[in-house]
């Protein structure tokens, strides 16, 4: 058997649980057994799996270490050294949101060289002591905002440096639609994991920015701020369809 033991700090305990909602159904496929406890400060999310399974293994919690890393802990960082340029919570959270997507791969290839995975691994350990070029480079991409951020407060220049953000993420959806339905708003796509869930006007835009789409599909009787802010950062890539459209999903016709 190969066994493995991921320690996160017991305050982290979000992290944890996402740790091991991630990798249980995978690890109950390969026969294997994940279990957690709580013990000195700690969570541990002990893995045992038969032998021929390791490398599968090992790169799934490899994986889930990455995107914990590039997602909650870099969330952190910009919360904590970030000036954000504007106050309303639309554009706030769409800036957030592509800083957090802004040169991704660079940063998982930066974790996983210096990834390794040995019986006891430490997740705050790793990310503090082992880290420190990743966090130089989020803190150059920090400083140079920072130091722009006023700016940054005139509306032309702040949707300039967000459009080129934007149009800098790699697409990680073919095609999306976003339907306006009253006040809030839904997004439909084969393969988003936001399938079913309803947005608000204050974050649609961020997650239409971490699904990073080659083509939108905008459905709406009127304009909002959002749907304004949508139309100037992606540009080419949407298709305006307004009252009387359809739009077909994998399970129905959606008027809006």
């Amino acid at each position: 058997m190969w066994e493995f033991s991921l320690n996160v700090k017991a305050e982290n305990f979000s992290i944890a649980n996402t740790l091991y909602n991630s990798l249980k159904n995978s690890i109950s496929q390969m026969n294997g057994v994940i279990t957690s406890n709580e013990e000195h400060g700690y969570i541990s999310i002990l893995v045992a799996v038969d032998k021929i399974y390791k490398d599968k293994a090992k790169f799934l919690i490899s994986s889930c270490i990455i995107e914990i890393i590039c997602n909650i802990f870099k969330s952190k960082f910009l919360d904590n050294y970030l000036i954000f340029p504007r106050q309303d919570k639309i554009g706030m959270l769409a800036f957030k949101k592509a800083l957090l997507n802004f040169d991704k791969e660079t940063d998982k290839y930066i974790i996983s060289k210096s990834l390794e995975l040995k019986k006891d691994f430490f997740l705050e350990s790793f990310y503090h002591f082992r880290l420190h070029s990743l966090q130089e480079k989020w803190a150059e991409l920090v400083s140079l905002s920072n130091e722009n951020s006023d700016y940054l407060i005139s509306s032309e220049s702040f949707i300039d440096l967000l459009k080129f953000l934007v149009d800098n993420l790699d697409i990680c959806e073919d095609e999306i639609s976003v339907v306006k339905e009253g006040e809030s708003y839904k997004i439909y796509s084969p393969n988003s994991q936001y399938q079913n869930k309803t947005f608000s006007e204050e974050s649609i835009v961020s997650y239409v920015i971490d699904l990073s789409p080659q083509k939108i599909n905008l459905y709406f009787k009127e304009s909002s701020s959002a749907i304004n802010l949508l139309e100037r950062l992606f540009e080419e890539r949407i298709t305006i369809n307004k009252s009387g459209a359809k739009i077909y999903t994998k399970d129905m016709f959606f008027k809006s």
